[in-house]
C-alpha cells in the first residue's frame, strides 16, 4: 500500500514499524471507525467464502482458512482495545460505546454461522483426518468446535436471534459500567486544603497530589485520586484518621450515589440478562455457562475451593483484628485497618513497609529487578527504543532480545496515573506472534496507576506497587514468550482461570534473593536493603493474610453469588446492597472491617472486564503458582535450566496445549494445594 494511503489510515495496512508496533504517531481517533467498518465487512466476506465453499470441508480449507482471515479487524481491535483503557478520552469512549455492540454482533455472525459450524464439526468427526494432524492442529479443531458450541452455534434460528440481542445489550452495559466508574472515580477524588493532613505520605506522593490538584484547577491544594480496589494504598500511611475515613468512603461509594454515574441499575440488568442467556444456552446459571469451558469446569468445584478457604480466613481476620486493636488502643474501623496493620507489622515483626520505599525506586525495580529476573530465567535482555513512539508520551518502548541476541518483540510500559486512564493494572497485547501469518514476534504493554511525582522527584514504589509491577510483567512475559502456529493460541489466549498463573509466579521473584539484592538499593545512599529487614519481612509474610485472603474471597464469592442465580431468582433481586450483604453473610465474610476488594457497584472485573463468574481465577491459579514456586525451591531456584523447562511447558506454549496436562509434564504431578495453604497461613 502506498505511503500516502498509510498516512490516510495507518490501520488499513500492516505497520512498517519494528515488530509490527502500531503506528501511534499517525493513528487518529477517526481512523478507528473507518478501520472497524472495513475490517468487519472484509471479515464477513472472507468467512462467507469459507462457509459457502462447495468443496468438502478439510482442515486446510476450513480451520486454516479461518485462522488467516480478519487481519484488518484484528489489527484494529488490538490497537484500539489495547489502548482504550489507557486513553479513555471522551472521543475514545464514544467509539467504544458505538462499536462494542456492533463488534459483539459481528462476532455472533461468525460464531453462530450454521454453515461454518457444520464444516468444523465435519472436520472434527473425521477420525482419520484428525489422527493425521499434529497436536496443535488437532487442538485447534477441538477448540473452535467447543467455543462455537458453548457460544450457541447449535441453537435454532429463533434462539440465536434472541442470543444476538442479549449479547449486544450486554456489551453496551459493560461499556456503560466502565464509563460511569471512571467518571465517578474522577469526581470522588479527595481534595485536601492543608498539607499537614497528608502526614505519613512521602514527598513524591505529596508532590503528585499537588500536581493532580493543579491540573484540576485547585492550585495550592492537594488531590488524592482513587484506585480501583476498595483499599487505597494511602490508607496504610496517612496519620490523619478523618482523612483516612474520607478516602475510604470515597473509594467505597463509587457507582452507588444515585446520580448520573450510578451503576446499580446496570448491575441488576446485567445479571438478569446473563441469567437469561445461560438458560437459552442450556445452563441453569451464568456461572455454569461461564465455567463450562475452563479448567474448573463447574461452579461446584470453584465453590469447593473457596468454601475451604473462607472459614480459615474469617478466623484469621478475627485474630488480626485483636492485634490491631491492642496496638491502636481503641476499636478499629475499616479505614483504620491498613494503618494499624502496618504499625503491628512494625512493632511485632520490626517490619515497616513504608521504610522500604526508598529501596523501590521505579527504574531500578524495572531494570535491575524485573528485567534481571527475566534474564536469569530466560536469557532475555531489554533495550529502550527512544526512536519508537507509544500511544502516549508517558509510554516507554523496550526491544526484547532472546538469549542468542535475536530481536524477540517489544515491551511497552505505561506506569503513571492520569485522568484518562482507568483504574487498576493490566497487560494488553498489541501484536500477536504466530507463524501461520509470518509474525515472528509479539508486542505487549503493561499499565499501572502509580502517582507521578513532581519534577526532579524519584518515583518510589510501595511494596504493593512493586509486587503489582512484577505481577503484570508476568502477563507480559507470557505474551512475549508464547510461540505458536495459529493466531487462536497466541500469547495469553488461554483459559481465564489459567491466565493468572504465570503472572502470580512472576510476583514471587520480587523477594527472591538473587533478584532482590540486584534492585533493592537505597535511591539516595546506594546502600542495599539490609538483609535483616528482608528476613523480618519474609518471617512476617503470613501476618495480614487473613485480611488479604478475606477481602479477595469476599469479592470472588460475591462474583459467584451474582452468577449462581437463575432467571427467576434474578428477576426478584432489586436491591444491590441487600443482595451483596446477604451473599457475604452466607459465607461468613460480611465483616464491615474487611469489605470486599471490590463492591458490586465498582466491580469492574465482573461487570466490565470479562471476569464474570471467573474472579475466582486468581486463587485457583495460585494453587498452581504456589506449587510451582515450591518446585523452583526444590530444584535450585532461578536458573536458566529451570527457566527453560518452565518456558517449554508453561509460558512458551500459549493456548496450543491443554494447560493442566502441560503443567503435569512440567511438575511431574498435579499441583498440591498444601503449598497455597501454607503461604496464606490457612493450614
Amino acid at each position: 500500500m502506498p505511503d500516502e494511503t498509510l498516512v490516510a489510515n495507518p490501520l488499513l495496512a500492516p505497520s512498517p514499524l519494528p515488530h509490527g508496533l502500531p503506528h501511534f504517531a499517525l493513528i487518529r481517533d477517526e481512523h478507528y471507525r473507518e478501520a472497524f467498518d472495513r475490517g468487519m465487512a472484509e471479515h464477513l466476506a472472507e468467512v462467507d467464502s469459507i462457509a459457502g465453499d462447495p468443496a468438502p470441508p478439510t482442515f486446510e480449507n476450513t480451520l486454516v482458512a479461518l485462522e488467516r482471515v480478519g487481519q484488518t479487524l484484528s489489527r484494529t481491535s488490538l490497537a484500539f482495545f489495547g489502548t482504550s483503557s489507557s486513553l479513555a478520552t471522551d472521543a475514545v469512549q464514544a467509539i467504544e460505546e458505538e462499536y462494542a455492540p456492533r463488534l459483539t454482533a459481528h462476532a455472533d455472525a461468525v460464531r453462530l454461522d450454521p454453515r461454518l459450524y457444520a464444516r468444523i464439526r465435519a472436520v472434527h468427526d473425521d477420525e482419520a483426518a484428525m489422527a493425521a494432524l499434529d497436536p496443535e492442529s488437532r487442538r485447534l479443531v477441538e477448540r473452535h468446535l467447543t467455543e462455537m458450541t458453548v457460544a450457541g452455534a447449535g441453537l435454532d434460528e429463533s434462539a440465536k436471534d434472541r442470543l444476538r440481542e442479549l449479547n449486544g445489550r450486554l456489551a453496551g452495559l459493560g461499556t456503560q459500567f466502565e464509563k460511569r466508574l471512571l467518571a465517578d472515580s474522577n469526581d470522588l477524588a479527595v481534595l485536601v486544603d492543608d498539607v499537614a493532613a497528608l502526614d505519613g505520605l512521602t514527598a513524591g506522593e505529596i508532590s503528585a497530589a499537588a500536581a493532580a490538584a493543579a491540573e484540576h484547577g485547585h492550585d495550592g491544594a492537594w488531590l488524592l485520586t482513587l484506585v480501583l480496589p476498595t483499599g487505597h494504598p494511602h490508607l496504610a500511611s496517612l496519620t490523619d484518621r478523618d482523612l483516612r475515613r474520607r478516602l475510604h468512603e470515597a473509594q467505597s461509594s463509587r457507582g452507588n450515589r444515585d446520580n448520573a454515574n450510578d451503576t446499580k441499575a446496570l448491575v441488576l440488568e446485567t445479571v438478569r440478562l446473563r441469567a437469561e442467556r445461560a438458560r437459552l444456552l442450556g445452563y441453569d446459571t451464568h456461572a455454569a455457562a461461564a465455567l463450562a469451558d475452563s479448567t474448573a469446569r463447574t461452579p461446584e468445584r470453584v465453590m469447593d475451593l473457596l468454601g475451604r478457604l473462607a472459614p480459615a480466613a474469617a478466623r484469621n481476620i478475627e485474630a488480626e483484628r485483636a492485634l490491631l486493636e491492642e496496638e491502636a488502643g481503641h476499636p478499629v474501623e475499616a479505614h483504620d485497618w491498613a494503618f494499624w496493620a502496618e504499625r503491628v507489622r512494625a512493632s511485632r515483626y520490626a517490619v515497616d513497609l513504608a521504610a522500604m520505599r526508598p529501596y523501590f525506586e521505579a527504574e531500578r525495580v524495572l531494570r535491575d529487578g524485573i528485567f534481571h529476573a527475566a534474564g536469569l530465567l530466560y536469557g532475555l535482555t531489554f533495550h529502550e527504543r527512544d526512536d519508537l513512539e507509544g500511544y502516549h508520551p508517558d509510554v516507554r518502548v523496550f526491544e526484547v532480545h532472546d538469549a542468542d541476541g535475536t530481536p524477540f518483540g517489544l515491551y511497552l510500559l505505561d506506569l503513571h496515573t492520569r485522568d484518562t486512564k482507568k483504574g487498576g493494572a493490566w497487560m494488553n497485547s498489541l501484536v500477536h506472534q504466530n507463524t501461520l501469518l509470518g509474525r515472528t514476534s509479539a508486542v505487549v504493554c503493561n499499565n499501572l496507576n502509580v502517582p507521578n511525582p513532581g519534577p526532579g522527584e524519584p518515583t518510589l514504589l510501595t511494596y504493593d506497587e512493586t509486587r503489582t509491577l512484577f505481577h503484570e510483567f508476568g502477563h507480559a512475559i507470557h505474551g512475549l514468550l508464547a510461540r505458536v502456529t495459529y493466531p487462536h493460541f497466541a500469547g495469553t489466549r488461554v483459559f481465564r482461570d489459567f491466565v493468572e498463573y504465570p503472572s502470580q509466579v512472576n510476583e514471587m521473584w520480587m523477594l527472591w534473593p538473587e533478584v532482590l539484592r540486584s534492585y533493592a538499593v537505597h535511591h539516595e545512599t546506594g546502600e542495599p536493603m539490609p538483609q535483616e529487614l528482608v528476613d523480618r519481612l519474609v518471617a512476617a509474610q503470613s501476618f495480614g493474610e487473613g485480611f488479604a485472603t478475606g477481602e479477595y474471597l469476599a469479592a470472588a464469592l460475591l462474583d459467584q453469588a451474582w452468577h449462581a442465580i437463575d432467571v427467576e431468582e434474578a428477576a426478584h433481586v432489586t436491591d444491590v446492597g441487600a443482595f451483596e450483604q446477604s451473599a457475604l453473610a452466607a459465607v461468613g465474610l460480611a465483616n464491615p472491617l474487611v469489605p470486599p476488594r471490590y463492591r458490586s457497584t465498582y466491580f469492574a472485573h465482573t461487570f466490565s472486564y470479562a471476569y464474570d463468574a471467573q474472579y475466582y481465577a486468581y486463587i485457583w491459579s495460585e494453587v498452581l503458582d504456589a506449587d510451582t514456586v515450591a518446585w523452583f525451591r526444590e530444584n535450585g531456584g532461578l536458573t536458566r535450566a529451570n527457566g527453560d523447562r518452565y518456558r517449554r511447558h508453561v509460558v512458551g506454549i500459549g493456548g496450543a496445549a491443554d494447560p493442566l496436562e502441560s503443567y503435569r509434564e512440567f511438575r511431574g504431578a498435579d499441583a498440591d494445594i498444601r503449598h497455597l495453604l501454607e503461604r496464606r497461613g490457612l493450614g
